[in-house]
């Protein structure tokens, strides 16, 4: 697996934590806390691109 560098776990109130971690060849990786094995992948660019849409308010029909 590759060196990835996690953040901390983002937990919402009773819900699973996340986590975000980048590696140094710019992937980016998206995993559920204790599930660092199995990450969802892509660039970092993409990541940035994902995080702008949420704040936007494009995910907030799933709210």
């Amino acid at each position: 697996m590759a060196d990835i560098t996690w953040e901390e776990p983002f937990c919402a109130e009773g819900n699973n934590c996340f986590r975000i971690g980048t590696d140094p060849q710019g992937n980016a990786y998206i995993a559920v806390a204790g599930q660092e094995d199995r990450p969802l992948t892509d660039s970092r660019e993409a990541l940035r691109a994902l995080i702008r849409e949420i704040k936007a308010g494009k995910a907030d029909h799933l709210l």
